[in-house]
C-alpha cells in the first residue's frame, strides 16, 4: 500500500486532477494526470463507485489500485498526481489486464501532461 504521502487526500486536488488534468482513457479505467514539481512525491488516488459492484467487489478493486500505484512508486515515479476512475468493466478484470492498462495509461498521462507543460513554458 503506498505510503500517506503517496495518497491523494484532499477534494480540491481531486477536483483539480479530474477537471485540469490529462485524461486517458482505458477499457477499464480512466487516468487522470497533473505535474507537479519534479522533486514532489508522486500521489494517487482512486474513485470507485457503487457502479463498479458491491462493497467486497469495490474494496478488492481499490487494493489492486493501490498495489499498481505502489509498484509505479517503486519505479521511481515523481512529481505527478494520478487519479484513477474504475469503470463497471473493471470488476471483472483480471490483475494482470488492469495491470497492463494502467501502466500503459499512466505512460500516456505523463507524456501528455510534459507536453502541455512545455507549450505552456514556450508561450
Amino acid at each position: 500500500m503506498p505510503a500517506k504521502r503517496h495518497l491523494i487526500t484532499r477534494g480540491d486536488d481531486y477536483r483539480r486532477a479530474v477537471r485540469t488534468g490529462n485524461r486517458v482513457g482505458g477499457a477499464n479505467c480512466i487516468t487522470h494526470a497533473v505535474l507537479r514539481e519534479p522533486g514532489d512525491p508522486a500521489r494517487f488516488g482512486f474513485i470507485v463507485s457503487k457502479a463498479v459492484g458491491n462493497a467486497v467487489v469495490r474494496n478488492r478493486l481499490r487494493r489492486r489500485l493501490k498495489t499498481i500505484a505502489d509498484r509505479q512508486i517503486a519505479a521511481g515515479l515523481v512529481g505527478i498526481d494520478i487519479v484513477f476512475r474504475a469503470l463497471p468493466s473493471s470488476a471483472g478484470a483480471t490483475f494482470a489486464e488492469l495491470e497492463q492498462q494502467l501502466n500503459r495509461a499512466i505512460d500516456r498521462a505523463v507524456e501528455a501532461a510534459a507536453d502541455r507543460s512545455r507549450r505552456r513554458a514556450e508561450r
